[in-house]
């Protein structure tokens, strides 16, 4: 008969391990997760392998053990926990109890002195015992019956000793391994052991005499002076370094067998909801004792069946029949109706290219075939549509109704009656997350696993969306973003849809001429870099260019990699001003990026009707700004005029129009004006003074018509660095001077303008109390990192508690504006439409006929949006493309 087995987790030192082998992990909470993480895969691992009949886990206590009491030093000068770590302790605990684990702790004792305590006993109850720990001291107790699993390499492999292989690889028994660490010592415990004794040594003279009682009663035989020397200085020291070595195998503890008992259920619905809280989706599926319908169904979700019941919707008379129903209960009325679309993925932006429609009204669930019925009698299928999706007392809640706006709009649909969406809700309650699939927010925050197929997920999904709403919806208000919310974000979709349906024209003939001239320019430039470098060569290696650089030419190397020499953009800025030839390869890198990025790249997107539809993601950044993609037509580097020059492809929609910038000037010094409240940097807006000038003549304490330009160019540098947080490092490294020159012009600005550092520095607080900072608008961006240990990880956090709000604020600024330029201008019917938002910039597309109307529109919604300390000012350009208007 087998025999029975025990596994003893050592709960500090697998957690220790886990944490410093795994990357940083945060859940959604801004909850550290990695050692948690670690700790759950190692200790599946060991269940599966080992089947253990029994597991414990044992931890230290925070109080001092026996040891401490007998040597004031023990441990002495070990790294305090990071907090990082320290959080993880009480989740992990929490994880056992939920495994039916039982975990032994006790005052005094060391977790190490528990685990000789149990693995003793049970082995005389002639019980296989498995130690699963990182500290190589429990190799003390390895034994026929008692195997210690070392994890090495983090937490991806082991190696398992009894005692027969601690004989054939040490050569000495487990208990005489506790001899050689009493004469070795030990760093990490602090214990002292005999000066000058090494672990070679150490093995030596335990594997000749067998013990430090027979080492210091053989001095005389032992060969080497300093060695005998210290033996006889610190023999007593030895002793009592073995003893703090050795673990206690008496303990007083009670051990009942049957409250260990590996349990072959346990609280599978509370792991289960622990596991999607802590964000742990992969690990659920290897939980025996959690089956599939412990996954899918939450025991307060009795309404998640296996497979939700629908109603399929492919013909007309059943469309007609649930459009009236959907008019009779919804319509001014405070039911509500759930909807979801399935888009195809062959053109996103196509008409037609929803496919079905999950629709959920009074726990009722339907699946309108789109594609099938479009097909079938488009004209009446779209009729019926109109009537539900146009008809503004019809309010709706969906996720992610941006791109089901945009294709509507090529449906001819005006969706409206939108009160609520799940995916731009879930970003504002915390932008730091990543991932706002419904199926992802579902888990996060009702922590139901939805389980099925395709069709089944999206029915289920849409069926629960009332309880997404019920719990994002209090976090909306508990955060006072209801109007971030309800007059920024959502109108913000039915905008941006607007800007992607109606995209930017192209000329393809100058994308074309464009193209041939940058091919030329290329040409030109990979030339001139042979001609200074004295051979041809592969430009684009950077095995080949580091050969060239610091080989050949001789510069100074500022970094290695593992392949050799790095010539990244970072080390070329460093070589700048060493060598000509650098500048050069510099520009020739824009110009092969821009050209296989926007001409050949822009080539590719033009739509059939001769425009770019660029996409427009509102839940991608945590400052709140939007990005564009497909193309993103926000990062066209103009630092080079072959770069601005690509601007000049976009052209008006026809003749009869122009394209119009808008501007926001300095927005971001604006808004540190207005948050900072400082009376020197308010009034120099109020005054309409040169800001960059003004600090220059501040900071450099010269007359304003004495600055000169290269004093006005670090005067800016200054101004937008302080609102990135620079220190006197980056600012030296940025204008070429002195730390002690960059330290002495960040703090004279700071003396001319005190409540900027007064704000700076109470933004840091507010972060360090909250862990989040907010805009103008309450948005919120959390900031884990200001809470790190680590230096330079609470530094990033700091830079990002002083900018976020800044940033963030602009971001609500230009959003808002482009809700009330687009409504103004959809009011009064004009032609003229919002076609491109870059960073603090708004492009319109503007009739001739309405081009006064729309530039007083634009300037008083822009400058208008929100009342502040200081003024906003636009700057507005007219041209015949999007260059000429910059």
């Amino acid at each position: 008969m087998a025999k029975e087995k025990l596994l003893i987790l050592d709960g500090n030192s697998l957690m220790n391990r886990a944490f410093y082998a795994l990357p940083p992990l945060t859940n959604s909470e801004g909850l550290h997760t990695n050692a948690i993480y670690g700790f759950i895969t190692m200790l599946l691992k060991m269940k599966e392998e080992i089947e253990p009949n029994y597991i414990v886990s044992t931890f230290d206590r925070s109080a001092p053990t026996f040891r401490h009491n007998e040597y004031k030093e023990y441990k002495a000068g070990r790294k305090k926990m990071p907090p990082e770590l320290a959080e993880q302790f009480p989740v992990v605990k929490e994880v056992l109890e939920l495994f039916s684990i039982n975990i032994f702790e006790i005052d005094g004792f060391e977790a190490d002195d528990l685990i000789g305590t149990l693995s003793t006993f049970l082995e005389k109850k002639d019980i296989e015992v498995y130690i699963v720990t990182g500290d190589r001291d429990a190799l003390q107790l390895a034994s026929d019956n008692i195997k210690v699993v070392i994890t090495k390499k983090g937490i991806t492999e082991k190696e398992i000793y009894d005692g027969k292989r601690m004989i054939e690889e040490y050569g000495v028994t487990s208990e005489q391994f506790i001899d050689v660490k009493g004469l070795m010592g030990d760093s990490s415990d602090n214990i002292p052991g005999v000066p000058g004794i090494g672990e070679k040594t150490a093995f030596k003279l335990i594997k000749e005499y067998g013990s430090i009682e027979n080492v210091l009663n053989n001095i005389d035989n032992i060969s080497g002076k300093k060695i005998k020397e210290n033996l006889l200085q610190y023999s007593e020291q030895a002793i009592f370094s073995k003893k703090l070595a050795t673990i206690m195998k008496d303990v007083p503890i009670e051990i009942d067998f049957d409250s260990i008992k590996s349990k072959e259920k346990y609280n599978a619905e509370e792991l289960r909801k622990l596991f999607i809280k802590l964000q742990f989706k992969s690990l659920i599926d290897k939980i025996q004792g959690v089956s599939q319908e412990d996954i899918n169904i939450g025991s307060e979700n009795s309404e998640m069946e296996k497979d939700a019941n629908f109603k399929n919707i492919n013909d007309l008379s059943d469309l007609k029949v649930l459009t009236e129903e959907i008019l009779s209960q919804c319509k001014n009325k405070d039911e509500i109706l759930y909807v979801n679309f399935k888009i195809m993925n062959a053109n996103i932006y196509s008409k037609n290219c929803i496919e079905k429609i999950f629709i959920s009204i009074r726990e009722n669930n339907y699946v309108v075939e789109l594609k099938l019925l479009m097909d079938g009698d488009e004209s009446e299928t779209l009729r019926l549509l109109k009537e539900i999706f146009e008809d503004q007392d019809i309010q709706k809640i969906s996720h992610d109704i941006k791109i089901p706006y945009t294709i509507f709009c090529k449906m001819g649909i005006d969706f409206r009656g939108i009160k609520f969406d799940t995916k731009i809700a879930a970003y504002l309650i915390d932008s730091s997350r990543g991932k706002y699939e419904l199926e992802d927010i579902i888990e996060s925050y009702l922590q139901i696993l939805i389980n099925g197929d395709e069709l089944q997920k999206q029915i289920k999904e849409t069926a629960i969306l009332n309880k997404v709403y019920e719990c994002l919806e209090p976090s909306i208000r508990e955060a006072y973003m209801e109007e971030l919310l309800y007059k920024v974000e959502l109108p913000l979709t039915e905008v941006l849809a607007g800007i992607e349906y109606e995209g930017f024209k192209v000329d393809t003939e100058k994308l074309m001429e464009l193209g041939e001239k940058f091919k030329i320019e290329i040409d030109n430039m990979q030339k001139e870099i042979y001609e200074i470098s004295g051979e041809e060569f592969n430009i684009n290696s950077p095995k080949q260019l580091g050969k060239i650089l610091f080989e050949k030419l001789d510069l100074p190397v500022i970094k290695k990699t593992k392949t050799g020499y790095s010539t990244n953009a970072e080390v070329l800025e460093e070589l700048s001003d060493k060598h000509p030839v650098i500048e050069k390869i510099m520009y020739y890198r824009q110009l092969t990026k821009l050209h296989s990025t926007y001409i050949e790249g822009l080539k590719a997107v033009v739509d059939e009707d001769g425009k770019i539809h660029s996409s427009f993601n509102q839940t991608v950044t945590t400052t709140g700004r939007l990005s564009s993609t497909e193309p993103n037509l926000q990062n066209i580097p103009i630092k080079y005029e072959m770069g601005r020059e690509i601007r000049k492809v976009f052209i008006p929609e026809n003749d009869n129009s122009v394209i119009l910038s808008a501007d926001y000037s300095q927005i971001e010094l604006r808004v540190l004006a207005h948050m900072a409240d400082d009376e020197n940097l308010i009034d120099a807006f109020i005054n309409h003074s040169d800001i960059h000038t003004k600090t220059a003549s501040e900071v450099f304490n010269v007359p304003i018509n004495e600055v000169t330009s290269i004093q006005r160019s670090n005067a800016k540098a200054v101004n937008f660095g302080i609102v990135y947080g620079i220190g006197d490092f980056s600012l030296a490294k940025d204008l070429k001077i002195s730390r002690k020159e960059a330290k002495n012009y960040i703090d004279t600005y700071f003396e001319r303008y005190p409540g900027v550092k007064e704000y700076l520095d109470g933004a840091i607080e507010q972060a360090k109390e909250k862990l989040y900072v907010t805009t103008v608008m309450n948005r919120r961006r959390f900031i884990p990192e200001i809470k790190a240990s680590n230096k330079m990880v609470r530094s990033f956090g700091e830079r990002l508690a002083m900018n976020t709000p800044i940033q963030g604020s602009a971001a609500d600024i230009i959003k808002l504006a482009m809700v009330n330029v687009y409504n103004e201008l959809k009011d009064r019917k004009l032609k003229s439409k919002l076609i491109l938002q870059v960073h603090d910039e708004l492009i319109l597309n503007v009739y001739n006929d309405e081009l006064e109307e729309v530039k007083d529109i634009v300037k008083k919604e822009m400058e208008e949006v929100l009342d502040l300390r200081v003024p906003l000012e636009v700057d507005i350009n007219i041209g015949k493309n999007w260059y000429e208007a910059k």
